[in-house]
């Protein structure tokens, strides 16, 4: 048994919440013993997503167990450069929301770079922030995060191991992923104010976090990878009290998740063999029913093989097993034997909810499947989770506004109320300035554009008005980049209408690698509705069946249904998604990936179809794939 080749102390936890738990819990035994021994605490912060459950925790704990921060000394990692002040980008803003104004940490204790600072100033500011760790006895726990490009900080890669505090260069991608926080690539500045990855590796201990399937890439090449400028995180390996605490979705690309056979003796459940199985299959480049018993033994998977005859018993086992999967009746077939088929036949017609975090997260992450349930019969309702307002353009607002006082010029001039709408828009679009927020009836109007395109889409399948639903969920209505926490109103929101339809089926965006978080924030929301309604009668008979969005698609693996789509199907699919305008040719915030969503969509759903083709299934065109959901109460 060969050990795992972890590289940084690994804590695995089954979602950020329990992680998040554990970091909070061991920043506040440091923080009561430094106070016992009279002296200060000297913490390294982050700001962004991944600690936000972190320093609620920590608020908690002040305010409900009398944790106290009055001997903390807190350095912030970075910020960007240059900023306005208060700017709601700013990382020393954001903390003071998140975790500083909400404690009782001594303002004149809280150290971060300064990003209104002018040019002259930028090199003693940062000879002297370093000064000041050194004068405190240097950093005792430093919090980091992970980054899809490996940075910490804001070192990106290509950064020396010993550089310090200093004035560094965005690079593209980094600003690329920026753009929907800046309102558009063109408001994101080109330089940050960072600690060096020196001044980090410099600290006592530190404590290194990363959620979701984005960041599981670069979680394994910091953990297990070799020590490159080309990834920075990787430098964590050097520093002797380092540990990783990442969710399952971030670790899956660790040898202990992806290939636990390698490295210690398994409990094969069907699951573990059919991901050995279709692993194999890649390795050795066969489909499943030519694999061999010299396969398994050259390959670690000797141990699977005693437990079977041949070979040949666990190829045709995994191979009826995905074979199952593969249903072109994602709403059970009527009049079938579904005793293999992933959804059951009765009752038929079924009511489906299909609920969507944004106004096109359907018909990109599932619109060949969407297309099919409305065809064969089914009550189809769609819910639309949030506005997407802050992804329409300005020039999409302006040219609806355009329209609009066209047809009132050649009609009739005595509309003077929505007049008055359109000079207030126009002329604020007019003085805005990067960074601004909208205001109200700019916002109202740019959600308006992304109802009128989703209502489009629905009518292309056939879908009537009644059944279409747009639920505006209260925590997206910021008008900012930046959500609220879910509430209570979000849930309510949700569980009101599950109750009203009763579905049979419910479909979901399980994805965690939106890279705005909206998706993760409305799964949660649903989950928690469904918690409230696990006792209805209705609800014990209703499965939920989760999709990805743009970003990822399901691993084979995991996979309970794949709904094979046709040369015909995919262009319904792509036509549905050209209804989405406003998210056409060139989308306001395209993230890092400069395809298309209807690019995207179809080269991920043709791949899928690929490797089932390569693994000795039927050839499709493209294929849709789905997980079922199985609660915590259903899993034990």
């Amino acid at each position: 048994m060969l050990n795992p080749p972890s590289k940084i102390k690994t804590r695995i936890f089954s979602n950020s919440s329990e992680a998040s738990l554990k970091i909070a819990e061991e920043i506040a035994r440091l923080i009561l013993h430094k106070d016992k021994l009279g002296e200060s605490c000297v913490l390294g912060f982050v700001s962004g997503k991944s600690p936000i459950g972190v320093y609620e925790e920590l608020v908690r704990m002040h305010r409900e167990e009398g944790l106290s921060f009055r001997r903390v000394h807190a350095f912030l990692t970075d910020d960007y450069y240059p900023l306005h002040e208060n700017c709601i980008q700013s990382h020393r803003v954001r903390m003071q929301e998140d975790l500083f104004n909400k404690v009782d940490i001594p303002a004149s204790q809280i150290y971060s770079p300064d990003s209104t600072m002018p040019a002259g100033s930028v090199e003693k500011f940062c000879v002297e922030y370093e000064e000041l760790i050194r004068t405190l006895g240097g950093i005792d726990l430093m919090m980091l995060g992970i980054s899809n490009t490996g940075h910490i900080g804001i070192n990106e890669p290509g950064t020396r191991m010993d550089s310090r505090t200093r004035l560094a260069p965005l690079n593209s991608a980094l600003r690329a992923k920026l753009a929907g926080e800046f309102f558009g690539l063109e408001n994101v500045p080109y330089k940050a104010l960072t600690m060096g990855i020196g001044t980090i590796l410099s600290a006592h201990r530190i404590l290194v976090m990363a959620w979701g399937e984005e960041k599981a890439k670069m979680v394994q090449k910091t953990i297990e990878g070799p020590i490159s400028e080309s990834s920075p995180s990787s430098f964590l390996q050097t520093h002797p009290s380092v540990t990783a605490f990442v969710d399952k979705a971030a670790a899956q690309e660790l040898t202990r998740e992806k290939t636990p056979w390698l490295i210690e003796e398994c409990t094969w459940t069907d699951r573990l063999i059919r991901k050995a199985v279709v692993w194999l299959c890649r390795e050795v480049e066969k489909p499943i029913l030519k694999l061999t018993n010299r396969d398994y033994a050259d390959h670690g998977m000797g141990n699977l093989m005693s437990l079977y005859e041949s070979a040949n018993l666990v190829n045709i086992k995994v191979f009826n097993d995905l074979q199952h999967t593969i249903s072109g009746w994602p709403g059970g077939k009527p009049n079938a034997d579904d005793s293999t088929r992933p959804e059951r036949a009765l009752p038929y017609p079924k009511k489906v909810i299909i609920f969507s975090p944004h106004p096109d997260d359907d018909v990109i992450s599932m619109g060949g499947t969407f297309a099919r349930l409305v065809q064969q019969g089914h009550e189809v309702h769609v819910a639309y989770q949030t506005s997407g307002s802050i992804a329409v353009s300005d020039d999409d607002a302006l040219s609806l506004l355009d329209s609009v006082n066209e047809y009132l010029s050649v009609y009739d001039d005595r509309d003077f109320e929505i007049r008055k709408i359109y000079r207030h828009c126009q002329e604020f679009l007019a003085s805005k300035k990067p960074g601004d927020l909208d205001i109200k009836a700019v916002r109202t109007l740019k959600a308006a554009i992304r109802r009128g395109e989703a209502r489009a889409a629905c009518r292309y399948f056939g879908m009537p008005d009644e059944r279409i639903h747009f639920l505006d969920l209260p925590f997206y209505e910021t008008g900012m980049a930046k959500k609220a926490a879910p509430g209570s109103e979000d849930v309510a929101k949700v569980a009101e209408l599950m109750q009203s339809i009763q579905p049979h089926q419910i479909y979901a965006a399980g994805d965690l690698s939106d890279p705005h978080g909206t998706h993760r924030i409305c799964m949660e929301i649903i989950t928690r509705a469904i918690r409230q309604l696990k006792n209805e009668i209705w609800m014990k008979d209703c499965r939920m069946w989760l999709y990805r969005g743009a970003w990822q698609e399901w691993d084979v693996d995991q996979v309970d249904m794949a709904v094979p789509l046709s040369p015909d199907e995919v262009m319904i699919k792509r036509k549905s998604i050209y209804k989405h305008k406003s998210q056409n040719n060139g989308p306001l915030y395209p993230g890092t990936d400069s395809r298309e969503f209807w690019q995207r969509a179809e080269d991920r759903n043709h791949a899928t179809a690929e490797l089932y083709d390569r693994l000795g299934m039927a050839e499709y065109q493209a294929i849709e794939l789905f997980v079922r959901y199985q609660s915590t109460e259903d899993q034990e």
